[in-house]
């Protein structure tokens, strides 16, 4: 076969499943859109939901998945992104220790979340006594989310070249200077990306937090603000039912009267939370690229 036309053939292949899988995410995104918007109202975004009667709402639940998502990413950031400095600027390549720390994050990534939530209820809601709580959810999702966010922030500094590095050592900057003020920059737009791959993830994940952050979300003092009661909103030791958790109540009990309507609405704004998150983040972080680097 004639070289040209295999690289035709070949090229249209790939162009052809590419589309087979945007019009398959298309039409699911499409599909919990056009079945949920229709019962999404301001009403139904604030107000509390209810166990047996019509028009509850998700207020509760939409915030305790913002707060959870905060509290994971305060916990699992700095953790991750030294890891990945680490593992791309000091680690030696060949060394015991580098292998094993590869190999734990090889083996961490492929856990099922039923896994880690099982493990979380283990150690953090009995071993350590934080029972069903927002801070017994973010470590668990911190042992789930770490493997991927660590490998993102490592494989976005390998990407930056290393004449960049030697530009930062020839004006006399240190290597841990090198990386900060060189190095990260560049690389943000790709670590940036890991958090919200990452973010994506935590806010719509459900079967890890069944066991840790609990399944009921009590009603909140708003005018609480001591972080030591568990009736304050920012509590992190209060019991936390998220949106993706209702959601999964929701369809398994069938308590409410308007379930379907319910759990249609729940997951048509959790898609739109996070196509949101992930658009802006994006555009967040080539703002963030532009002003550190000064290419904008």
């Amino acid at each position: 076969m004639n070289p040209k036309k295999a690289d035709k053939i070949a090229t249209g292949v790939l162009y052809a499943i590419s589309g087979i899988i945007v019009l398959i995410l298309s039409a699911l995104l499409l599909y919990i859109l056009v079945r949920g918007l229709p019962h999404v109202s301001w009403s139904f975004l604030t107000s509390p939901a209810k166990a047996y009667e019509e028009g509850g709402g998700i207020g509760i639940q939409l915030f305790n998945s913002i707060f959870l998502l905060i509290v994971t990413m305060i916990i699992s950031f700095p953790l991750s992104l030294g890891a990945g400095i680490y593992l791309s600027e000091y680690a030696n390549q060949k060394s015991k220790l580098t292998g094993l720390v590869r190999t734990s994050i090889e083996i961490l990534s492929s856990l099922p979340s039923v896994v880690v939530g099982l493990f979380g209820f283990l150690i953090f809601v009995i071993q350590f006594g934080y029972g069903f709580s927002i801070i017994s959810g973010a470590l668990a999702l911190t042992v789930f989310n770490l493997p991927l966010m660590t490998r993102n922030v490592e494989e976005s500094l390998k990407a930056v070249h290393h004449t960049q590095r030697e530009a930062g050592l020839a004006l006399g900057l240190s290597r841990w200077e090198t990386v900060l003020h060189v190095i990260i920059p560049e690389a943000l737009p790709g670590i940036i990306t890991g958090v919200v791959l990452a973010s994506g993830r935590i806010f719509g994940e459900a079967a890890a937090l069944i066991y840790t952050a609990g399944q009921s979300a009590p009603a909140l003092d708003w005018s609480n603000w001591n972080p030591l009661s568990v009736a304050s909103p920012i509590s992190i030791f209060r019991q936390a039912e998220t949106l993706a958790v209702h959601i999964w109540k929701v369809n398994s009990e069938g308590t409410v009267p308007d379930g379907a309507a319910v759990s249609a609405g729940a997951s048509a704004v959790l898609v739109l939370f996070v196509l949101l998150f992930n658009f802006s983040a994006r555009f967040i972080g080539k703002k963030l690229h532009n002003k550190l680097t000064s290419a904008g």
